[in-house]
């Protein structure tokens, strides 16, 4: 993997470029569909590549891991094939299920022993193991495994959960370095940069994963609890700590004015569920502010979902026609709300990258932010 910066903006540490992989190229910053188990919910391949306009998806090694299973992902050739998607993948390495699962999982530093969430079976993650897993789900980019601590964690928690995390990015890295890829294509190893709340403990973390001269970056352990603006002082920790010739990416976050805050301290690829999983509960996002598209005021609002939105899947669809779809139940409404939902995101990225190149991303960005926030 490979990447290039582009463009640069005057006013920030917002930056645009091109990230080679062996199954395409993206342009960054990018948002990363989530599709936990080979699936972004209720959207075609189809849809992901010609409307929705996808570069890259992510997919989740816990899940894969216990649903198919590797025998069977292994058996057709890796998860683009067993999905039919040509484009590159990014695999989490299910560090944030067992932050998720901390009533059902022990950790040590052997690794983590967690219960099957499907059945209740008992199993074991390791930094090796997971390496292992994500060869054979095949994922362009791999993740190490980390603890993700709570965001309201205590100092002593934070610090002892960093050190577990640091040791297994070692042991990670090392095995990482001593495999090799299954399926005749290159993949990538990113550690994950953790710390909690606390800035010495990000500046730890960063220190130490640039040491190890990976080729990317994540940023996890944020947008679990801690208020906006915490999140957004970590990232300014971490911006001169990382190298500027590498991708940056912060998992799990979050909202469009998130994404462009965090654009905006130098963050290039994102992935969130929020898109779909709101969608699926009748929240849109749009560029004029979010829609429940249930309230009964859209009952007879013929207008587009987006009025200002260029280039969205839903232009034939009103917003009265949707909210009928949700009122009825009917599954066509979560699909055309999943597909609104992405491509919004998709575009915003795109406006950013756009604005970025010009010259005029801060104050695109600081006007947009206050109009994303909106509730109609």
């Amino acid at each position: 993997m490979r990447f290039e910066r582009i463009a640069q903006s005057c006013d920030s540490s917002a930056r645009c470029g091109l990230l080679y992989t062996d199954h395409g190229v993206i342009e960054t910053p990018i948002f990363m569909p989530v599709g936990t188990v080979g699936s972004v919910k209720a959207v075609y391949h189809r849809d992901l590549r010609e409307d929705i306009k996808a570069q890259i998806i992510l997919g989740n090694t816990y899940h894969l891991y216990l649903r198919p299973g590797t025998d069977i992902i292994q058996k057709a050739g890796g998860l683009h094939n067993f999905i039919s998607w040509d484009g590159p993948i990014l695999t989490d390495s299910g560090g944030y299920q067992v932050f998720s699962l901390a009533s059902n999982r022990k950790l040590t530093d052997q690794g983590c022993t967690f219960q099957s969430h499907i059945d209740g079976s008992r199993h074991l993650f390791t930094p090796e193991s997971v390496v292992d897993i994500q060869r054979i789900i095949g994922a362009d980019i791999i993740m190490a495994l980390d603890e993700c601590p709570p965001g309201d964690s205590d100092f002593r928690y934070a610090k002892k959960s960093l050190e577990l995390t640091s040791r297994w990015l070692e042991r990670g890295i090392k095995h990482f370095d001593s495999t090799e890829p299954l399926y005749g294509y290159s993949q990538t190893f990113f550690p994950i940069v953790q710390g909690c709340v606390y800035p010495e403990l990000r500046a730890m973390a960063a220190e130490h994963a640039v040491s190890l001269d990976r080729e990317g970056y994540a940023i996890g352990g944020l947008s679990v609890g801690e208020p906006a603006e915490v999140m957004y002082q970590m990232l300014e920790v971490l911006d001169p700590l990382l190298p500027k010739d590498k991708p940056r990416y912060l998992m799990g976050v979050g909202t469009p004015a998130n994404i462009l805050e965090a654009i905006d301290r130098g963050i290039d690829m994102f992935d969130c569920v929020m898109p779909t999983r709101n969608a699926r509960n009748g929240m849109l996002f749009t560029s004029k502010g979010t829609i429940n598209i249930r309230n009964k005021k859209w009952a007879d609002d013929f207008s587009p979902i987006d009025e200002n939105g260029t280039s969205f899947v839903d232009s034939n669809y009103s917003k009265a026609y949707l909210r009928h779809l949700f009122i009825s139940g009917e599954i066509l409404g979560a699909q055309i709300a999943s597909e609104h939902n992405l491509a919004f995101y998709l575009n915003l990225v795109k406006e950013a990258r756009k604005h970025i190149k010009s010259g005029d991303f801060k104050v695109w960005k600081n006007n947009y932010v206050k109009v994303l926030e909106n509730k109609l």
